[in-house]
């Protein structure tokens, strides 16, 4: 069985004569990325659902997906991307991938959902690709409104919760502040409440192809490849089988690779820190010396000094565990790794009899 890297040069959205300069993932011109195809003829429809351990929702899922697409359009394709599950996906995959329009890409192992929708935006050959959650929270109907959206002009369209009265205080306090800190002074404005569930243009796609980086945080290289992006008010389904991943611990980590990717507040914060602490501490020291110049009295003893000790050590190390994260991702991005790697593919799009090419 082959096993398939996830592509370093990445020249199938780039001319020949880009494809070829040493640097140009790092930046690429707006005349590079592909043409904007006639919407109003026939289009192909993309659609990748990232999964891992989804077998039970995905049996009520491509079922409703490939109704909606049929009624919508004539050329779609499902892109299903194993993370490495390990219920009966595979086995239910092989009975769909011979249909037309499914297809199948099992990774070799759990990369992780962020990997997963990359694999599954190198893989699809749509003019619009639209990401949607395995779960059924994502409601496929909301397809037909986005693509009159994208037929109107819009090159992304993102479904936005119109509230999160399910959640409880703390996670909605949690992600209302982690919104505030992700876009405040920062020239990147990361929408709130939105998430994966988006139709993108295939000019979108192409630039987030291209973008190098393996530490890869979607919601904020959505909104930092900009084009014209739309909101689209929805409110989820209701979860059919099993219980959501993404726990506490998991927010709260794929917070701080939010922050840390998108942002360097935590790092001017502890120098603000560092900055303040130190005024405070000549301030005290000059009250000593005046003190004991007026009245007399011994500057404090052990006490004061051991408990200072102890809480600027503190301090201290907080302030290095800060600078180790962004050396972390440091560390991560020059290794270069691949993203993904992909075990196996499966099917092909429905009504493409020849692969996308791109001008």
């Amino acid at each position: 069985m082959p096993i398939e890297f996830r592509s370093e040069g990445v020249t199938s959205v780039l001319p020949s004569s880009l494809a070829t300069a040493p640097s140009s993932r790092a930046a690429i011109p707006l005349h590079a990325l592909p043409a904007n195809p006639d919407k109003s003829g026939e289009v192909l429809i993309s659609c990748v659902i990232p999964c891992l351990n989804e077998c039970d929702n995905l049996r009520l899922l491509l079922p409703a997906l490939r109704a909606q697409l049929e009624a919508l359009c004539p050329q779609w394709e499902i892109i299903v991307v194993d993370d490495g599950s390990t219920d009966a996906t595979p086995d239910l995959m092989a009975a769909w991938a011979p249909i037309e329009g499914m297809r199948y890409i099992q990774l070799s192992r759990n990369f992780g959902k962020e990997a997963a929708l990359s694999a599954g935006f190198e893989a699809a050959d749509g003019d619009a690709v639209i990401c949607l959650d395995a779960d059924l929270q994502h409601p496929p109907t909301l397809i037909g409104a986005m693509l009159e959206r994208w037929r109107a002009g819009a090159e992304m369209v993102y479904a936005v919760r119109a509230d999160r009265h399910g959640e409880s205080w703390l996670k909605r306090m949690g992600a209302h502040t982690f919104y505030r800190l992700l876009s405040g002074g920062n020239r990147v404005q990361v929408p709130a409440h939105a998430g994966d569930f988006r139709l993108m243009d295939r000019r979108v796609v192409s630039a987030l192809i291209a973008l190098p980086e393996r530490t890869r945080f979607m919601k904020g290289l959505y909104a930092w490849v900009g084009f014209r992006a739309e909101a689209l008010p929805y409110t989820p389904d209701a979860r059919v089988h099993g219980t959501s991943r993404y726990k506490a611990r998991t927010l709260l980590r794929l917070a701080l690779d939010g922050l840390t990717a998108f942002t360097t507040w935590p790092l001017r914060m502890v120098s603000l820190l560092g900055c303040a602490f130190s005024l405070a501490s000549f301030a005290y020291g000059g009250y000593l010396v005046l003190t004991y110049l007026v009245s007399g009295n011994q500057v404090s003893g052990w006490t004061t000094i051991v408990t200072a000790l102890l809480f600027f050590a503190g301090v201290n190390l907080i302030s290095l565990g800060v600078v180790g994260e962004y050396v972390a991702r440091i560390f991560d991005e020059v290794k270069e790794r691949p993203l993904f790697v992909i075990r196996q593919r499966r099917g092909r799009a429905r009504r493409a009899s020849t692969q996308r090419t791109q001008p």
